[in-house]
C-alpha cells in the first residue's frame, strides 16, 4: 500500500542505497542551477537536499511500508499566490509516484492560497510527461550558460542607477514590451501576477537600470558570490547588450564562474552572451499549473451584449 505523508529527517537518507547511489532533484529552480557541480559525497548531497527544504517549507513524501518511493517540496516565490516545486525526487520506476506527489503537493498549496505553481525541469528530464500529466503546461525553454575565470574588466562608463521604490511599474512595462504574450500570460499577465512569480535568488540581488527619455530600456540584475548569478532584461541591440553585460562582469569579478538563464525568445542575448566567452551547460523547460481559474468581468457593451474582460 502506497501513502503520502510529511517527511522526516531520515528520509532522504534512506534514498542512498547500499552502493552509495542518490536519486537526482529533478526540480532546478534558479538559485540551485549550476550548484551540482560540486559532486559532493553521496551522503552529503541526500543531508544537503534535505536542509534545503526541510526548515519552513511545505514537503511530502511517498512511502511504500518501510521503502521511501519519492518525495516533493514546494515554496512561495515573492509572494504566497506563486508557488515552486524546489525539490521532486522519484525513486521508483513508477512514474505514478512522482504524478501522485505532484497532485499531493498542489492540493496542499491551494489550500495555503496558492493561486499558481511553477516547476523547471531539465528538458531531457523523464518526468516532463509527467508533470504535464499533472496538469504543468510547459510555457518557455530556457538555456543556462556559463562563464570560468573571466580576466578582470574595467566597468564601462554607462549611466547606470539602482534601484528605487518607484520603479516597479517601470520594470513591469519593459517586462511587458520586451517578453512574448504567451508567456506573459502565464508568469505575469498583470502586475499583481508578474510581482508575485518573479523567482528566488537566495541573495540580495542588485538591481540596475538603464534609462532612455526617462522610460527604463535596461534592467540588469546582479548576484556576487563565488557562483555569481545575473539576468538582463532588455530590448536594446547586440552593442547596447554587450555593453550592459560588459558591466554585470566588470561588477562580478570576484566570483569564480558566473551563470546567466537565457529564454528561447531572446536569441540575441544568448548570442551576446557567446562572443563574451559563455558557452551553454543546460537545457530546461519552464512549467506552471494554474490552480485558480481567472474569473471573469462583465463590461457593458452598444449591442447590449455582455462582452467578458479577463
Amino acid at each position: 500500500m502506497t501513502s503520502a505523508r510529511y517527511p522526516l529527517p531520515t528520509d532522504l537518507v534512506a534514498l542512498v542505497s547500499f552502493d552509495g547511489r542518490v536519486y537526482p532533484n529533478e526540480a532546478k529552480p534558479w538559485d540551485r542551477l549550476g550548484l551540482d557541480e560540486r559532486c559532493p559525497h553521496p551522503l552529503e548531497a541526500a543531508l544537503e537536499q534535505w536542509f534545503s527544504f526541510a526548515t519552513g517549507k511545505h514537503a511530502w513524501v511517498s512511502i511504500r511500508g518501510a521503502t521511501i518511493r519519492g518525495l516533493i517540496s514546494a515554496r512561495p516565490r515573492a509572494k504566497r499566490s506563486a508557488w515552486e516545486v524546489e525539490v521532486l525526487i522519484n525513486a521508483d520506476e513508477d512514474k505514478s509516484v512522482a504524478l501522485s506527489l505532484l497532485d499531493r503537493m498542489t492540493g496542499g498549496v491551494a489550500k495555503l492560497g496558492a493561486e499558481r505553481v511553477f516547476l523547471r525541469l531539465r528538458a531531457e528530464s523523464p518526468l516532463l510527461p509527467v508533470a504535464r500529466q499533472a496538469g504543468f503546461f510547459p510555457y518557455s525553454s530556457e538555456t543556462l550558460y556559463r562563464v570560468q575565470g573571466l580576466a578582470l574588466l574595467d566597468a564601462p562608463s554607462i549611466p547606470l542607477r539602482p534601484r528605487t521604490k518607484s520603479d516597479t511599474l517601470g520594470i513591469f512595462q519593459l517586462y511587458a514590451r520586451a517578453v512574448p504574450a504567451n508567456i506573459r500570460a502565464i508568469e505575469g499577465a498583470t502586475l499583481r501576477e508578474w510581482q508575485a512569480a518573479l523567482e528566488p535568488w537566495a541573495g540580495r540581488p542588485a538591481d540596475l537600470f538603464l534609462e532612455e527619455d526617462g522610460i527604463i530600456a535596461a534592467w540588469l540584475r546582479l548576484l556576487p558570490g563565488h557562483c555569481g548569478r545575473f539576468s538582463l532584461l532588455t530590448m536594446l541591440g547586440h552593442h547596447d547588450r554587450e555593453v550592459l553585460l560588459q558591466a554585470a562582469l566588470a561588477r562580478l569579478a570576484g566570483s569564480r564562474f558566473l551563470l546567466c538563464l537565457v529564454p528561447a525568445h531572446d536569441p540575441v542575448l544568448a548570442q551576446s552572451l557567446e562572443r563574451l566567452g559563455f558557452g551553454p551547460v543546460g537545457e530546461y523547460v519552464a512549467l506552471a499549473r494554474r490552480l485558480v481559474k481567472p474569473i471573469g468581468e462583465t463590461a457593458p457593451a452598444k449591442m447590449g451584449t455582455a462582452v467578458p474582460i479577463r
